[in-house]
């Protein structure tokens, strides 16, 4: 068994430094949404929705596909091959699975805000799914998509759409990532508010439930109502994009653990580097008070999502912002490598029930996505049987059965590269026989 220290952070009080096992995967199927694949908004919704990503320059752009798309200075400006705005509403930025299951097998899923921000997303539809990979033809089925809307007008800030009679939601409104089913419920944690949103499974909105700790409300830069000139850590204490990233249900108590995807800000700075956990009661339908805390290990940014197992171990995705794998070396051309290329891409297994005295939760092991082993070659992106999955952002894992999981990755059409320079990322589904991880204790 393959052991590797990794320094997550020295702790508050004790200054120990923990220790933590890499244990092995290996892939068992692969199967991929192609980024340029483009779903119709629905029948009723504005037309202004049949060309999405308007808004994703300097000023408004009306005609499709005339604008090409790129990774960004930080991440080389490579080209992806894909230009705005598209025709239809992008099928992509898979953001977050749901534990629960349809009864077909199909998962839940959803996508993000559509481009990024709330300033260049007003027209990017919010929109979950379910889907149903199929290892064996290599492709994702998709049976259904259903769009959020406020006919009730339950949203508490005027929307996008306002005055449309769908009242359908877009990426101006919410960032949405993590999503769970609940008895005929879906819940949706958002990054702007941070917020949850209880809806129908047919997309209406029934609730939005702002983020109470320590009987205050939590805000984000993004949240309605926190105007310039706002100071990071007193008006607002969630970073921007920091919201929640990660919601998982808990099996027994089926309390919703929402962790925001990066720390909180004081007025010095941050907390620390660990994460904050809040519990909401949904048949109470209000946070109960309980907090937990999650510590990312050395060189992580940020968490990608978060699902229970059994009723104390859970998986989280934690990850730094880079993506790909040829590093620039000195002197290298920037067109053919990485500036900033992936290094910490994990999923953690966690023990949610043994916590220290200040609230962390017990990090087990682990596995690393830039290490899966592939024998048999299933993937084609696969060297020397070693396949990795390096995006910037990958949001979804999920337990399937006693030895595997299921992780996917959020390609940020058409904003990353990943896999290849040149080429926007696909939407990636990967099955990983983890049969170790899952049976750590």
């Amino acid at each position: 068994m393959l052991l590797r220290v990794t320094f997550a952070a020295l702790l508050c009080s004790s200054s120990a430094v923990l220790a933590e096992e890499t244990l092995p995967a290996k892939l068992a199927g692969f199967a991929v949404i192609p980024a340029n694949t483009m779903i119709a908004p629905p029948a009723d919704a504005p037309r202004d929705a049949w060309i999405s990503g308007k808004f994703t320059g300097d000023g408004r752009n009306d005609t499709p596909m005339s604008v090409p798309g790129d990774t960004g200075p930080a991440f080389g400006s490579h080209p992806t091959g894909l230009s705005l705005p598209f025709l239809g509403q992008p099928f992509q930025g898979m953001s977050g699975f749901a534990m629960n299951r349809a009864e077909d097998g199909s998962i839940f899923t959803l996508a993000d805000n559509g481009f990024g921000s709330k300033g260049n997303s007003p027209d990017a539809l919010l929109v979950f799914h379910r889907l149903l990979p199929d290892f064996e033809t290599g492709k994702v089925e998709r049976l259904e998509s259903v769009f959020l809307h406020d006919p009730d007008h339950k949203v508490p800030f005027r929307i996008a759409y306002e005055g449309t009679d769908g009242r359908y939601l877009t990426g101006a409104d919410f960032d949405p990532e993590s999503i769970q089913l609940l008895d005929d419920t879906i819940w949706i944690g958002d990054e702007f508010g941070p917020y949850l949103i209880e809806a129908t499974t047919d997309g209406r909105v029934l609730n939005v439930h702002p983020t109470m700790l320590e009987g205050e409300r939590l805000k984000g830069p993004d949240t309605p109502g926190v105007t310039v000139p706002a100071v990071a850590g007193k008006d607002y204490r969630v970073q921007r994009s920091g919201g929640y990233e990660g919601m998982a249900l808990h099996p027994r108590t089926n309390e919703l653990w929402a962790m925001l995807e990066k720390p909180l800000l004081t007025e010095d700075g941050t907390e620390g580097d660990f994460l904050r956990v809040l519990v909401f009661d949904p048949a109470e339908r209000k946070w109960t008070g309980d907090t937990h805390r999650f510590r990312l290990a050395e060189g992580a940014v940020a968490i990608g999502d978060f699902n229970f197992i059994d009723d104390h171990r859970a998986l989280v995705i934690e990850r730094d912002a880079g993506e790909g794998m040829a590093a620039c070396e000195d002197g290298a051309d920037p067109a053919a490598c990485y500036p900033r290329p992936a290094r910490v891409k994990n999923i953690v297994l966690v023990d949610t029930a043994d916590t220290d005295e200040d609230g962390f939760m017990r990090r087990i092991g682990h596995v690393d996505l830039l290490d899966i082993q592939d024998p048999d070659g299933l993937s084609p992106h696969s060297q020397d049987g070693v396949f990795t999955f390096p995006f910037q952002t990958i949001e979804d894992v999920i337990r399937m059965d006693d030895t595997h999981i299921l992780v996917a990755d959020d390609n940020n059409l058409p904003f990353s590269g990943g896999r290849e320079i040149g080429q926007a990322a696909d939407n990636e589904f990967i099955l990983l026989d983890v049969a170790d991880l899952l049976a750590a204790e």
